[in-house]
């Protein structure tokens, strides 16, 4: 069990969904008291205690910030929908306005936590065909990287000056179901095990990624860490082509063909039947984090094939 975090209180906004109970499992099993606030408790029954807000207004949620030592704020409308004005909309308040209430509220409370971690995205780079994006730099062009540029100004505009405030610019998590909904690890999964799971579009669009137990240790470091503040790319070192990642998934679920599909059929595909925005999958980015580099940080999944046997 870590000293650092037996018997400290910690909230995590937004954290009903795969990510939130992920990383609420991680923190209890750590010796944390672990808090969730979300409009409605996770699916999941785990070591944490849910308190009810609606991501906007302040409120009685208030409270479970005074005296706690630290935050994380994962909150956020899922991106895995079709983009209409409405869900676009939402996509983006869903982001700044919970981000401005916690900021709200943090100057509400007697006590506020020391340290706040903002989950951001790595979308915000756009989709540069083969360069190796990092904290330094530039930012893309699109709703993404437009909503990732406004969560992350909303944020430096909320945190307090007395607070020590980590970005995590996160990559494509894949992860085990935790009852929550699961991950697209899920999805994707179970397409290759269909004999789906083969290249899409190019294949030469970038899939970065990190396995979920190299997330929560990465938040766990944010919240611990004193040494560490402002912007990292939370994201595996060895980010891969989509050729080489369904590749790899296939070997990992031991199917050993998968059709291919070109870039008219995902669209056709995602909009009628899987019901999602055909840019996830068409579209793509090559992360990698130099500032963890210089921090020492060492991944525990690496490489992907590793992280899939762990995971499948």
């Amino acid at each position: 069990m870590s000293d650092a975090l037996e018997n400290k209180r910690l909230v995590i906004a937004g954290g009903s969904g795969f990510l939130g109970v992920s990383l609420a499992q991680h923190l209890a099993a750590r010796g944390a008291s672990v808090v969730i606030l979300s409009r409605s408790p996770p699916k999941a029954s785990g070591p944490w205690r849910h308190c009810a807000w609606d991501g906007r207004t302040l409120g009685d949620w208030c409270a479970e910030l005074n005296g706690a030592d630290g935050v994380v704020n994962l909150t956020g409308r899922s991106v895995n929908c079709i983009k209409t004005p409405d869900h676009q909309d939402e996509i983006l308040r869903s982001r700044i306005e919970s981000t401005r209430v916690l900021g709200a509220a943090m100057r509400q409370v007697a006590t506020p936590p020391p340290v706040w971690v903002q989950m951001s995205t790595a979308h915000l780079y756009g989709d540069p065909p083969s360069a190796v994006c990092t904290e330094e730099s530039a930012t893309g062009y699109g709703l993404a990287p437009f909503v990732g540029r406004c969560w992350e100004e909303a944020f430096h505009a909320s945190v307090l000056s007395s607070q020590r405030g980590v970005i995590l610019r996160t990559s494509f998590v894949i992860g085990r179901n935790q009852g929550a909904g699961g991950g697209a690890l899920d999805t994707l999964a179970r397409l290759t095990r269909w004999g789906l799971g083969g290249q899409v579009g190019s294949g030469t669009q970038g899939m970065s990624w990190i396995h979920e137990a190299d997330l929560n240790r990465l938040f766990e470091r944010a919240l611990t860490n004193p040494d560490m503040q402002g912007t990292y790319i939370a994201s595996s070192p060895h980010p891969v082509s989509q050729r080489d990642f369904m590749r790899a998934l296939r070997r990992a679920v031991g199917m050993p063909i998968g059709f291919p599909a070109t870039a008219g059929m995902v669209r056709l595909a995602a909009h009628y039947f899987l019901r999602t925005d055909p840019e996830l999958i068409l579209y793509g980015r090559y992360v990698r984090s130099t500032r963890l580099e210089q921090e020492g940080y060492e991944f525990r999944f690496p490489k992907l094939e590793a992280a899939l046997a762990d995971l499948l």
